[in-house]
């Protein structure tokens, strides 16, 4: 059975595609973008994660209808009619039997040139409010798989209430790290030091990262800070390896691999992060107190909506990006820091968010849509 995978929410995929490699009968497929974004050269996660599973990655060069307009903004609508038609084309050579989407630009012309070839279609939604790319797949899909029992802007006779996949790295309750994070961890632990991971997501935030070089010296002081950074145009990556050579209380890296991920989440003692929901989930499953800082500009102000749902569940605390600096971002913390028991404790009952073998639903569906 061959499985087109797509999207541009790469985490839960991730999630799904170990979980078919782990039975017999299943073909993995990947349709995804080589770049982020446009303009920018950075490798998408996914382009260099899915070879390593040993999956067929394909890249699909379509566009997007952009929120605010840039010099890459005609050509990347341009590129959308040449996105649909090579979609079409590489369907009628893959031959799948299904296609998972997972939204974003990526998906929408996968779902339309397969609904066009009558193959099922499964397209599945993260966040509490739907994107506008899923709600344009959701016309065209056969099944549409919610994370929340929450009011959407799909057809009720299509939803089904799955959860959303996480990986197993961060399920287990062993999770076996680097030894890079292992030793930085054994300092910590050496010094009675509290462990800070600061995280923007897969693709980084050069908000936050400039908040968190404006106040290094500072934050290591009383933490051990591991710095997931992503890769961009801004060069944060660059900046962070530079400080990290003189202060052996700051590790970082520009993505970390889901089982050094697994065990930063479970042993780390705050966090500092978006409000993209994959992240929140797997912070909300470990019971990481949390300082969230949602992206401002997000479509239908999604992190916002999620940093105020996941802060009223005892996730964390929200700092708006309006009010971020590095000041106010170090006097959060150390607040923070300061009720910490506290604030574990209001964590751990988070958990109840996580609706538990998600991709095990997804893939009886699977089943049932081609059997």
């Amino acid at each position: 059975m061959k499985i087109i995978i797509t999207g541009s929410h790469f985490t839960p995929a991730q999630a799904v595609i170990k979980e078919l490699l782990s039975r017999d009968n299943f073909e993995v497929v990947y349709i995804g973008r080589n770049r982020t974004m446009e303009g920018d050269p950075t490798p998408s996660v996914e382009s260099g994660v899915i070879p390593k599973l040993g999956i067929k990655f394909i890249n699909l060069n379509t566009g997007r209808w952009q929120r605010h307009f840039t010099r890459f903004s005609i050509l990347s609508i341009l590129k959308i009619p040449w996105g649909f038609l090579e979609a079409f084309l590489i369907l009628l050579r893959e031959k799948p039997d299904l296609v998972v989407s997972f939204g974003g630009y990526i998906g929408v012309p996968v779902v339309i040139a397969a609904w066009l070839l009558s193959i099922p279609i499964i397209v599945h939604e993260q966040t509490l409010v739907s994107g506008i790319a899923n709600t344009v797949s959701s016309w065209f899909a056969t099944k549409i798989a919610v994370s929340f029992d929450n009011p959407y802007d799909f057809p009720r006779n299509k939803i089904l209430v799955t959860g959303n996949p996480l990986r197993a790295e961060i399920l287990t309750s062993t999770t076996k790290p680097s030894i890079r994070i292992a030793n930085f961890f054994e300092q910590a632990k050496r010094h009675n030091t509290p462990v800070l991971f600061v995280t923007g997501g897969n693709q980084g935030s050069h908000a936050i990262n400039s908040s968190i070089f404006e106040k290094l010296a500072s934050l290591t002081k009383d933490f051990f800070v591991i710095h997931q950074t992503g890769d961009s145009k801004y060069h944060d990556f660059s900046i962070a390896e530079n400080l990290a050579k003189d202060n052996d209380r700051y590790l970082v890296s520009r993505f970390f691999e889901a089982m050094d991920m697994g065990y930063i989440l479970k042993h780390a003692s705050l966090g500092i992060s978006r409000a993209g929901i994959n992240t929140l989930l797997e912070i909300a499953w470990v019971g990481l107190p949390t300082l969230i800082i949602p992206l401002p500009s997000a479509n239908k102000d999604e992190q916002k909506v999620n940093a105020r749902f996941f802060e009223s569940k005892g996730a964390g605390e929200v700092l708006e990006e309006k009010d971020l600096s590095g000041k106010s971002l170090n006097e959060k913390i150390i607040e923070m820091k300061n009720n910490l028991p506290m604030l574990a404790e209001k964590a751990s009952s988070a958990k109840s968010v996580v609706l538990e073998n998600a991709e095990k639903r997804l893939i009886q569906e699977i089943y049932i849509l081609v059997s």
